[in-house]
């Protein structure tokens, strides 16, 4: 693990656009498309706001979310929602955003069917993950149903994820998905999640699934 520290998050926010810019436009040059993995959630928004002006060939970039709750992107709690608003825009409308929802009452139905979307766009060129306060990544939760199966290096691409913490139920990116990513950064702001990372680095990935990814990561933290 990298730990990168910024003395302020609008710095933090605009340098990790900028880094993530820099690995998605060498991937682009090197083999003519690339593909980003990003959080849901209000706080990677700013840097949304900048990726989506920057001049790169975005018509080859696909863009994946680390996971999304079981709802439609017209509700409120869909990060499909939030970075169709903040990134997939601009110069950055001409991405392809790949889906992990589809209309039907529970995830397991349309499993195959998103799979098949995303197989071709593996592996993650730039992988941006959140965390919180109870050591999540993705919808990677402690004491979830699955999360056995989605830590296994044998995981299938998404898993369906249920807890108690997570609401609705999940659609997920498993861990060795996330861990093929060519490139990892971690964001993550405020005392409480500093400390919560640095409570991680003493357990497994099941007591913090973000420890599943922490060996392969820079983390970029502000206070």
């Amino acid at each position: 693990m990298i730990l990168e520290t910024y003395p302020d998050r609008d710095l933090m926010m605009l340098g990790l656009a900028n880094i993530i810019a820099g690995q998605l436009g060498e991937f682009l040059r090197r083999d003519g498309k690339a593909t980003l993995s990003v959080p849901g959630g209000t706080t990677p928004g700013p840097i949304f706001d900048t990726l989506s002006g920057v001049d790169l060939d975005w018509a080859n970039v696909a863009v994946l979310l680390n996971d999304e709750r079981w709802v439609p992107e017209s509700s409120e709690r869909s990060n499909t929602r939030l970075v169709r608003e903040r990134l997939i825009r601009g110069r950055a409308a001409q991405a392809r955003l790949l889906p992990l929802y589809a209309p039907a009452e529970s995830p397991e139905e349309m499993l195959p069917a998103l799979e098949d979307g995303i197989r071709p766009h593996l592996p993650i060129s730039v992988l941006l993950l959140g965390m919180g306060t109870d050591m999540h990544t993705a919808s990677l939760f402690p004491g979830a149903d699955r999360l056995e199966e989605a830590l296994s290096s044998h995981a299938p691409i998404l898993l369906p994820m249920r807890a108690e913490a997570a609401g609705e139920p999940r659609v997920t990116l498993t861990a060795p998905v996330l861990r093929g990513a060519f490139n990892t950064h971690l964001l993550i702001t405020g005392a409480e999640k500093r400390a919560a990372l640095d409570r991680a680095m003493t357990l497994t990935s099941i007591e913090a699934p973000v420890r599943a990814i922490l060996d392969l990561a820079t983390v970029h933290w502000a206070e």
